[in-house]
């Protein structure tokens, strides 16, 4: 028996490779498959199933692209209904895995069809579960993605309760767990930045799994302090019920060069996107005007989710070098599907056919703390709402990222913004925004708040209420 975690940073998601005997099963892949098509031949073994632990929200699944590349089978647990053939487990049934057997949970509680796939070895002895988003370590999925007319957070999260008190809190502490997602996940609050766990260890830390908690504590901490969910994850998990369209159609037609002319007239005949997806560095020296900047080393993916609503938006792309088939595959990923090409030869050949340009004002953490001092600025700070409770300058207006495209109403275009976030990377990407918009006076603050908190500037820090 072998088990690989396929883990990627960007989305915190970890995918599954199971070998026995000759026989692969994948769990919750992702959108470009050819990697376990690739180590199924190495390990001269045949792909036999796809489990799916449920409906994902945060990624577009490759399940429906391996099944027709494989002949693998598709399982859910029960109750999901799809628009293309599947295999609705179950609860209690098992599936041969060469000599391993993979028994299906029904965990209801983050999504009604939610599964915990738990792996038996050869000997028939417990070895490890897939749990999903049911259980994470340090945590649980957030039970407020599936909520129907008939049916509440609060009812979903009593499902969790008993979903991990009767299916998981009973199997044994040796028991390895194989979670769907880690820290940076926003399918739960407080997941660990590991990847792979023991049951008995998140028997005695995660505090959804105490065992005095009543059903009614349960409800009330599992829903305390949920952010509302990105926007475009109702739209990915319709796209793993429904399908999608081919992920090699869609890098086909999104990875193609365009000269600055063609580029040019895509943006403007198909109102399309200009994403700028280099550093943000690179991205403050000089950018095409009205680009959006989301940059590759960052949280690329959800970011795009959270701040480009329209999932069918034509987006048209400026690269590094070579990064073009990874930023297509990437937005794929999440759904955005739409890529109409990239500029060859990037910023360079767009200003050698004598187009115009823009850059940012940046300044450094020194300088900023220098002006603050001398006169009143106006700051903007673009971290998540914890990351201001927690620590943030006096004085200074707070808008968080996720919220920005609705928020911007409270901001003047009139006035002069020093925006930081915590590290450089967001507030170029609010920078990027609000310019697009029409907000001229934009000043970055290079290396954010970390770098500002090591000047003299004064800050205001949360104390928590127990040490005072």
């Amino acid at each position: 028996m072998k088990i690989e975690q396929l883990y990627t940073g960007c989305l915190a998601q970890g995918a599954y490779y199971i070998e026995s005997d000759g026989e692969v099963a994948i769990i919750d892949p992702l959108r470009e498959i050819q990697q376990y098509i690739d180590k199924a031949k190495v390990d001269n073994a045949k792909i036999k199933y796809i489990l799916e632990t449920h409906f994902h929200a945060d990624f577009v699944s490759g399940h429906v692209d391996l099944a027709k590349k494989t002949g693998a089978t598709i399982v859910f647990g029960p109750g999901a209904l799809t628009e293309y053939n599947i295999h609705s487990a179950k609860d209690g049934e098992e599936l041969k895995l060469g000599k391993v057997t993979i028994k299906v949970l029904h965990t209801p509680g983050h999504t009604l069809e939610s599964a915990t796939y738990l792996l038996k070895d050869e000997n028939g002895k417990d070895h490890a579960i897939f749990s999903g988003d049911t259980l994470f370590l340090g945590d649980v999925g957030r039970p407020d993605l599936a909520i129907k007319s008939d049916l509440t957070k609060e009812d979903l999260a009593g499902m969790l309760f008993d979903s991990l008190r009767t299916k998981i809190m009973p199997l044994a502490d040796d028991v390895i767990v194989y979670p769907a997602h880690g820290a940076g996940s926003a399918c739960g609050k407080n997941l660990s930045k590991e990847t792979v766990g023991v049951l008995g260890e998140q028997k005695k830390t995660n505090y959804a799994l105490r065992a005095d908690m009543t059903k009614a504590e349960f409800v009330k901490e599992v829903l305390d302090g949920i952010a509302p969910p990105p926007q475009y994850f109702a739209k990915n998990a319709l796209l793993n019920k429904m399908g999608y369209d081919d992920f090699d159609t869609v890098l086909k037609t999104g990875d193609i060069a365009l000269n600055p002319e063609e580029f040019e007239a895509i943006a403007n005949q198909e109102s399309a996107l200009v994403l700028d997806v280099r550093s943000q560095a690179d991205f403050i020296k000089g950018h095409i005007p009205n680009s959006i900047f989301i940059g590759l080393n960052g949280g690329f993916a959800p970011w795009v989710g959270a701040l480009i609503k329209d999932i069918k938006q034509p987006i048209i792309l400026v690269v590094p070098e070579g990064k073009s088939a990874e930023a297509v595959t990437r937005l794929s990923r999440v759904g955005y599907d739409n890529t109409l090409g990239y500029l060859n030869g990037g910023l360079e050949a767009w200003q050698e056919a004598g187009k115009d340009i823009d850059t940012l004002e940046s300044i450094s953490a020194e300088e900023f703390a220098n002006r603050a001092k001398s006169e009143t600025l106006n700051i903007l700070d673009v971290r998540k709402d914890g990351e201001y409770q927690a620590s943030h300058l006096e004085d200074v207006q707070h808008l968080s990222l996720d919220v920005i495209n609705e928020k911007m109403k409270d901001l003047s275009k009139d006035k002069t913004y020093y925006v930081h976030c915590a590290g450089g990377y967001r507030s170029v990407i609010a920078e990027s925004i609000l310019k697009a918009r029409g907000f001229n006076n934009l000043i970055d603050v290079e290396g954010g708040f970390a770098a500002i908190k090591n000047t003299d500037l004064k800050t205001t820090d949360f104390v928590c209420p127990s040490t005072l």
